[in-house]
This record gives C-alpha cells, structure tokens and sequence, in this order.
C-alpha cells in the first residue's frame, strides 16, 4: 500500500472521561494517546481553560505531542453569527496559543461566512489557524450550507476541519467529497457505524479505505483524527481509540 508521510495522525480526547476542573485526567488521555502512537491531539475549549499555569503547559508539550486544535462545542450560539461570540472565542484562542495550540475549532448552527472570516482574521497576531467543524445539518437540502461556506469564506483565513461520520451518516459521497475539497481541509474527523450504532473505526460500514484512496490520489497533507467519542455518553478510552489507531495505519499507511 502506497505511504503518504505527509499526512498525520491524531486523536480525539472526547473518548476519555475528563473532568475540566482536574488537570490530571487530561494528561491520561494524552498519556494514552501517545503510548497508541498518535503524533497529535484535539481537545474541548472547556480542558484548556483549566490549563492556565505553567506546570500544565509543561506537561502538555513534554509528551511530544502536536497539539492539533482546541474546540468549541456549545449547546447554543450567537444568534447573529451562528458560531461561538468573538470574546469566547478569542479568549480560548488565547489559551490555546498559550499552550502550543495550532488551530481553533469552531461548530456552529448556520453559521454565517462573515463571521468565520472575521474571527479568523483576529486569530492573525496568535498565529492560530481557524476550522471550520460539521455537524451533519451543514450537508442537508437542495443547496448544503456546507458548500456555501466554502464558497464565501475566504481561503487564505478559513479551513474545514470534516467530520467524515457526519458527512457519511449524512449520505455525502466522501470521495467526491474530497476530490472536490481536499485543499481546504486541515484534518478530517474520522469516526465509523455499524448497525446505527458507532464502533471503532474500521470496524462499521465507514468507507475507510475509500477515503484514504481518495486523499492520496490529491496528495492530500493534512491531519486524520480518530474520533471515539459515543453518542450514549460513554467513553472507551483505549479500548475504541486502540483499534481506531491500527486502522488508520493500515488505511493510511502511517
């Protein structure tokens, strides 16, 4: 099977049991993600606000881990932006950077062009890269909000962090899909289903190696994360993240 090191590999820490407010339950799932042999990881907005001193910054960069991005999930929005307010949002921006944090994750709930470029082009002085995040409501209807956000954002400050198991769940063909949009997309969400119900990927109906195929075939150099969280609450840890990260190998070659 043909390698491509240029892309990477990393980890959701959703799959984990981790309490904000306690520091050390953060560090197992980064201890965990490592001993896997991820190269990075992606964590809530919620866990980096608790990481403000400096034994915890040193903690995180001490186990060589790239620190993908920081994500802000919310059960509500900005009702003019659809997306976190700007001062939520450069306040973890902030924390981020602070900590080695690459790029700021945003959802959202239609999410308007203007305010992705607008928060991006604040985020310029951290050096923060802002995503864009899916859910799989962006890729319903005659004309997918999703397309409109690729058309209106602007592509030197706006890039798409893909949700591919919201994407699949949503009935998108992924290889088109990416054929199509692989030059905006820092990282892609890869996360597998099996009856409806998730399972560690590789092990559903996700089309891995479809999407791995089609990647490779763009020369694709971004990011690949195993995203292991459940729907029902639960948090597998090891246990889904560890057959998550042998088939990413296996698709991916890495």
């Amino acid at each position: 099977m043909p390698t491509s090191p240029r892309i990477q590999v990393g980890c959701q820490t959703n799959a984990w049991p981790i309490d904000p407010s306690k520091p050390e339950t953060l560090f197992t799932s980064l201890r965990d993600i490592d001993e896997l042999g991820f190269e990075g990881f992606e964590t809530g907005f919620r866990n980096v606000l608790q990481l403000a001193d400096q034994r915890a910054r040193l903690d995180v960069q001490r186990r060589g881990l790239t620190f993908f991005g920081v994500h802000i999930f919310l059960q509500e929005y900005d009702s003019h932006s659809g997306v976190a307010p700007v001062d939520l949002a450069l306040k973890v921006a902030q924390a981020g950077a602070d900590l080695g944090a690459e790029r700021l994750i945003l959802s959202g709930v239609q999410a308007t062009a203007e305010a992705l470029n607008g928060v991006a082009a604040q985020l310029r002085p951290l050096e923060v890269q802002l995503a864009y995040h899916n859910h799989g409501a962006e890729f319903l209807g005659p004309r997918p909000e999703i397309e409109t956000l690729f058309a209106e954002t602007d592509p030197g400050l706006v890039w798409f962090l893909l949700d591919a198991g919201h994407a699949f769940r949503a009935g998108v063909d992924l290889p088109v899909f990416l054929a199509d949009h692989a030059a905006r997309l820092t990282g892609i969400h890869l996360r597998d289903f099996k009856g409806g119900r998730q399972v560690p990927l590789g092990q559903g109906d996700f089309p891995l190696a479809q999407v791995a195929g089609a990647l490779q075939a763009r020369n694709w150099s971004g990011w690949v994360l195993a995203e292991e969280e459940r729907e029902d609450g639960s948090k597998p840890g090891v246990h889904a993240a560890g057959p998550a990260r042998a088939a990413l190998k296996q698709a991916f070659g890495v």
